[in-house]
């Protein structure tokens, strides 16, 4: 209250509140976001695929957060919005990030927005950018390097299934074999980097059209249905005799052949750890088709095998002090009867993969390098399969060496080979054993049915 001078009776003058000037500060701007913000991450969340819980809801809404903010054009939320709303029946446009937010330096390949977007409103068990191909319509994909921009429409992409592994054609009744003489080594592994055609798909390269389509987006898809579309589909020279009632030409009599076919087991693998010559602890099975191998101490989970549980009490002290740095570790992807692994820890990890490195043209005991955020395929069930139904025509040896490809064997922190002075991987502190358990049963039928070098057949129709 205030009194003014004069003659007249006191005035009472009312405090005026203080103008709040308009900031144009971010702070201000801001203020009014959430209203905006909360709204469209309300209406996007609706449209989310279910997956396994609440903490996948409570992820979803933080990347749908982060997407709203990153979206600065009204429009594109719009649009998103339409495509998600119609389920991808009517067509709508890109919907873009600049590409220098897509996290492709280093970043994990489940982190790629794309992915991210696709499995949350798409395909929930989604695992990987292998599994993805471009829609069409889409102009700005992720595969698409030369853009500036990134689609994350997950209607503009298409989830990619993997061609049928043939059965392999064993014969009925012995057969005259040639004489098979197993390739000889020409010494230590060599070794080599990880090439930069692991990482996710260069510039001009694209996932292959050949593949055919998954379906409807409401069908539930089966992770390991999914093809990851590196490579080009191989089929046995014999499978064509499985795909008509006329045999080609040249082609043996259905008859005296005995079709062999492949069984997808329980647990796609087992790993095994091991320091220097020692197996320590017991043989992880893996049952999910995306498995961590960390140095982390948690137990009993069945997507993580940490190391840092294991107990060895004749341990050394290089072991004891390379363990300490294997830290976020490697991450296994089993993707439609192909392994792919991803270097999730600061330091490399180093590769013997026989199977890759065949379909490389490398020779099958070289050891690769493998850094942080590189990708590299280990293993390809197509390509298997056709090396196995050529050694069905060399004989038992020629089927008992394919053994080999299905272990893959990796160090930590330690490389070993020629260019290291570890020539083996038994002399490095730390290390693990990947059998690829589909493949390795396979071949024991089609050994059981060769029966043994000799070739006494065993029918088991």
């Amino acid at each position: 209250m205030a009194t003014i001078a004069g003659n007249g009776p006191p005035s009472i003058l009312m405090a005026t509140p203080p103008l709040i000037p308009q900031s144009t500060t971010r702070g201000s701007n801001s203020f009014k976001l959430p209203s905006f913000s909360t709204h469209n991450v309300t209406q996007l969340l609706k449209y989310r695929k279910e997956g396994e819980g609440e903490e996948d809801h409570k992820k979803a809404e933080k990347e749908i957060k982060s997407l709203v903010k990153k979206l600065k054009k009204k429009e594109n939320l719009h649009e998103l919005e339409r495509a998600l709303s119609s389920g991808g029946d009517i067509p709508t446009r890109c919907v873009t990030l600049p590409r220098q937010l897509d996290g492709k330096d280093g970043a994990s390949a489940q982190r790629l927005p794309h992915v991210v977007y696709c499995r949350i409103w798409r395909w929930p068990d989604l695992q990987s950018h292998h599994e993805l191909k471009p829609a069409d319509v889409c102009q700005y994909s992720y595969y698409n390097r030369k853009s500036e921009e990134v689609c994350i429409n997950p209607y503009h992409y298409i989830r990619i299934v993997a061609p049928p592994i043939m059965p392999v054609l064993v014969p009925n009744r012995p057969t005259q074999q040639p004489l098979y003489h197993e390739p000889q080594s020409t010494g230590l592994p060599q070794n080599i980097d990880c090439p930069l055609s692991s990482d996710p798909l260069p510039a001009e390269e694209t996932p292959p059209p050949a593949y055919s389509e998954v379906p409807p987006v409401d069908s539930p898809a089966d992770p390991q249905s999914v093809y990851s579309g590196v490579g080009s589909p191989i089929m046995s020279p014999l499978s064509a005799a499985s795909n008509t009632s006329v045999n080609p030409i040249g082609s043996p009599a259905q008859s005296d052949y005995h079709p062999i076919t492949y069984t997808e087991p329980a647990y796609w693998c087992s790993i095994s750890y091991h320091e220097l010559g020692t197996k320590v602890g017991e043989t992880f099975q893996a049952i999910r088709p995306s498995i961590i191998v960390d140095g982390g101490t948690d137990p009993g989970t069945t997507d993580r095998f940490c190391l840092g549980k294991m107990c060895n009490v004749n341990r050394d002290n290089i072991t004891i002090q390379a363990r300490k740095h294997i830290g976020q570790g490697i991450k296994l992807m089993y993707i439609g009867g192909e392994v792919h692994l991803e270097c999730l820890g600061k330091n490399a990890v180093f590769v013997q993969a026989p199977n890759a490195n065949l379909r490389n043209r490398w020779e099958s005991a070289t050891v690769v390098k493998v850094p942080q955020g590189c990708l590299l395929d280990l293993f390809n069930s197509q390509d298997f399969a056709k090396r196995l139904a050529d050694a069905v025509h060399l004989g038992y040896e020629a089927v008992t060496q394919l053994q080999k490809q299905c272990t893959i064997r990796m160090s930590f922190i330690k490389g070993w080979g020629a260019d290291y002075r570890r020539s083996q991987i038994t002399s490095t502190p730390c290390w693990i054993e990947v059998n690829i358990h589909g493949p390795m049963q396979w071949l024991d039928k089609v050994q059981t049915h060769m029966g043994g070098p000799n070739g006494i057949i065993h029918s088991d129709t």
